[in-house]
């Protein structure tokens, strides 16, 4: 199918073609969201994701920055999670079990025994329905997906909605929204890779990463919190200022090992409402990325485990530390975890999350 204009602006276009069959027959959408100014985003109805971000380097030179695969088999087994919309709940919940108003509900879990990202059929898996979307100077797509009583084992009926917007500046606004019609709990973010060198180029260990976070969650040898917020002070996890990822995973340090000689960890946020909680930068293109969000938490993922068994949209393989994840969300495990920001959502209820990933050159 040829690609069709279905928004046009001097300033931003949307146009959609099909960029895969399923097995079953169904059809895979693309949307490209362009801007002259120097971004243009793809995004897939494969488990509604970003697929694509062009952005230019500190000469006008444009590259994407996110990882991806292109094939159907790909999409569907390892590289399920690569820039997709991952719940209903992301991260892991001990046990594969939610308490839910003195209900326990056990859900599908991955092996190992826990459950990570929605189960092993979450949301980057299933095929959403999308529209074509503007608001003022933006132009993006919002897609939808109906999620049913049992989903996974979760409860209730859930409902929910992402919204990718582009401005002409190069700035990408996420925004989230579900209901349900039963009490259920919902964490809901984007797994985006980030390789400001360019998708398949190598490694991030050479970018610089800041996180505005006086605290994280130490995990155990399964990657759940082991209770309380610790301080980042003296630790590898203190990122307060910007710091060199690949001198901080090399660090000997026991939380750095459990996560397999790099970050898997949730920082915990300082401040509330939309504010910059990150900043991600790569000195040699200049290229640089700020994330800014209303959620509490900020879960980063080195790509430790990249083998070299996927091979990205550049030819190239991934292998160890070829991107790293900025997931904005609430914490792993949090319906286990009663002090712990909660994640239940009732009848009635909204949920609401924003995240923005601001684009600029130095």
């Amino acid at each position: 199918m040829p690609r069709e204009a279905l928004v046009s602006r001097s300033e931003l276009t949307v146009s959609q073609e099909v960029a895969a069959i399923l097995p079953d027959g169904r059809r895979v959408i693309r949307w490209t969201i362009g801007s002259p100014a120097g971004a243009t985003a793809e995004v897939l109805s494969l488990g509604a994701r970003l697929q694509a971000l062009d952005v230019p380097d500190r000469d006008g030179r444009r590259a994407n920055v996110v990882l991806g695969c292109d094939g159907v088999g790909d999409l569907l087994g390892e590289a399920a999670y690569l820039g997709a919309t991952v719940g209903r709940y992301a991260n892991r919940i001990a046990g594969g079990t939610v308490p839910v108003d003195g209900t326990t509900h056990r859900l599908r879990a991955q092996p190992g025994g826990h459950t990570l990202h929605g189960g092993p059929d979450g949301f980057a898996t299933r095929l959403w329905d999308g529209v074509p979307v503007r608001e003022g100077r933006r132009a993006g797509v919002r897609l939808r997906l109906r999620s049913p009583d049992g989903d996974q084992g979760f409860p209730g009926e859930l409902r929910a909605e992402v919204t990718y917007l582009l401005d002409p500046a190069g700035q990408l606004r996420i925004g989230y929204r579900a209901r349900a019609d039963a009490p259920t709990v919902v964490n809901l973010t984007n797994h985006a890779y980030f390789n400001l060198a360019g998708e398949g180029s190598g490694t991030v260990l050479d970018h610089l990463l800041r996180v505005d976070a006086a605290g994280y969650l130490p995990v155990d040898e399964g990657l759940i919190p082991l209770g309380p917020v610790e301080s980042v002070a003296g630790t590898p996890f203190d990122l307060r200022e910007a710091a060199v990822i690949g001198e901080r995973v090399a660090v000997e340090d026991p939380q750095v090992r459990a996560a397999g000689t790099g970050f898997d960890h949730t920082w915990v946020l300082d401040g509330t409402g939309l504010r910059r909680v990150a900043v991600l930068s790569h000195p040699a293109s200049g290229r640089q990325v700020e994330c800014l969000t209303t959620e509490p938490g900020l879960q980063v993922y080195t790509g430790n485990h990249f083998d070299g068994s996927l091979t990205g949209r550049s030819g190239r393989p991934y292998r160890a530390y070829a991107g790293i994840a900025l997931e904005t969300q609430h914490f792993p495990d949090s319906p286990n975890r009663p002090e712990y920001p909660s994640t239940a959502l009732r009848p009635g209820e909204e949920f609401r999350s924003t995240t923005v990933y601001r684009f600029s050159v130095a």
